[in-house]
Formats: structure tokens, sequence, C-alpha cells
């Protein structure tokens, strides 16, 4: 029997596609056969480059700020234009604010906007994600829904509880949606890293300091990579996770393990 992390024939959103993590997974789905549009805010040469690489047929990309409400149903309705359905949602996009503040110091701006972008951004894209989804799904065809938390989000991180909170939030938030949306064959699921080699992450770890403080807890000694997380979103959204929602997967070299 030959196994197969096959997509062919269906559409997936992915949002914050233009680099790190985002763009791993953009780049595996289309591998695997599906077509993909993805956003981004700034990084319109990266974001061109994953089009190019991935080819135009199967892949598009649109600026697009997901700071607060407005615009998901924008991109939704982009994506179901250009392909003419939506079968996944993986949201991957996110800020996490690099200065360490305390409770304290911190200003009611960087809480509120972390939330926009990290929380308020996720509830629109599901909300309208979902009836698209609904007019294709089937028992034999599910659509998938990605959430990316993180082990923050699990435990706690001192000095940025906005970001910790949203991500706490979002555990919540796809338990929540699976129970709701099981029975209309759409599945949730969320991905959990750790630290990850990406453009957000690497003031952090380029800091030798920091950097030491940040492997002292991995059991496995080093942080992931953009594939290493992107794999599992792909995993998540194929037939092999048939009988997987409302989980949340760790990908993190065990970090969880150590209090």
């Amino acid at each position: 029997m030959s196994i197969s992390l096959s997509l062919d024939g269906k559409v997936a959103l992915i949002t914050g596609g233009s680099r790190g993590i985002g763009a791993a997974a953009v780049r595996m789905f289309v591998e695997a056969g599906a077509r993909v549009m993805f956003n981004y805010e700034k990084a319109k040469a990266a974001a061109e480059k994953v089009v190019r690489e991935c080819g135009e047929k199967q892949c598009a990309a649109v600026a697009c700020n997901l700071e607060g409400t407005k615009r998901a149903q924008e991109l939704v309705a982009a994506t179901v234009k250009r392909f003419g359905r939506l079968d996944i949602l993986v949201v991957n996009h996110g800020v996490w604010p690099a200065e360490d503040v305390p409770i304290g110091k911190m200003s009611d701006e960087q809480w509120r906007r972390t939330l926009a972008i990290n929380l308020d951004s996720v509830f629109a894209l599901v909300k309208h994600s979902v009836p698209e989804m609904k007019k294709n799904v089937s028992v034999k065809s599910p659509a998938h829904i990605v959430l990316i938390s993180s082990t923050s989000g699990q435990r706690g991180e001192a000095f940025h509880c906005d970001y910790s909170a949203t991500k706490g939030a979002i555990i919540s938030l796809t338990k929540s949606l699976a129970l709701e949306l099981a029975r209309q064959h759409i599945y949730v699921n969320s991905v959990a890293p750790g630290w990850v080699d990406t453009d957000m992450s690497r003031p952090a770890l380029d800091d030798p300091a920091v950097a030491k403080e940040v492997l002292r807890p991995i059991p496995l000694g080093r942080v992931g990579t953009p594939e290493e997380i992107a794999g599992p979103i792909l995993f998540l959204c194929t037939p092999h996770a048939g009988f997987i929602t409302g989980e949340i997967f760790n990908v993190n070299g065990g970090a969880v393990l150590v209090g």
C-alpha cells in the first residue's frame, strides 16, 4: 500500500504565507497538490518569490493586513474568486512583541494590537470560511481548519502576557470549534510550535544570553525549522488525520515536558 499526503483538488487559504512557517506550509501544500492562496502584509518581494517557486496556476498571494476583523471576509472572498472554493484554512499569521514588558508597564495599545492580530482576526477568518467550506464538504471530503497556537499558550511566558493570552485562547477556540463543527465534517485542530528559527524569533535567537535561555528547556537542544512545523500542519489536513479533531499538536522538541 502506498502512503501519500495528497491534497489533490483541495483549495487552501494560508495566512502569513510569505515567510517562515507560512511560506514552508504554502510550498508543502502546493507540492501535495493543493491550490493555495496566502496573504502577506509588507513582504511583497518574498511573497512574489513564493508564488514564482510554486507556480501561478497553483498559488496566489494578496496583500492584506489582518489586524482586527475588517479584512477577513475580503481575503476569504478573494480565495474563492481565484480558485472556486475553500477546503482548508490555516491561520498562521501573528505577532510576538519581542521586548519584555512587565504587566505594570504594558500599554493598552500593545495589549489591544496583539489581541486584534492574534485573536480577533482568527475569529473573523473562521466565521467567513466556514460557510464557504460547507458548500463542498462531505463525509468523504471533509474540510479542515488548523489554528497555530504556541507552547507559550500552554505554559505561559513571563513579560509576554499579551501573546500568551492570545495563544491560550486559540487552544480553547480550537476545542470549541471542533465540537461545534464535527457533525458538519469540518475538522479543527491546532499546531502549537515552540521556538522556531523564523524572522520573528531571529532577534532573540541572535542574542547569546537569550538564546541560552531559549535552548535550556528544550530536551532536543535546538529550535525547530519552519518545515518541521509545516509538516504536521499538512498532515492534519490529509485523510491520514481522519479521526483527529480538537487536538493540540505540540511541535516543540519536548519543551512542554519541562516544567
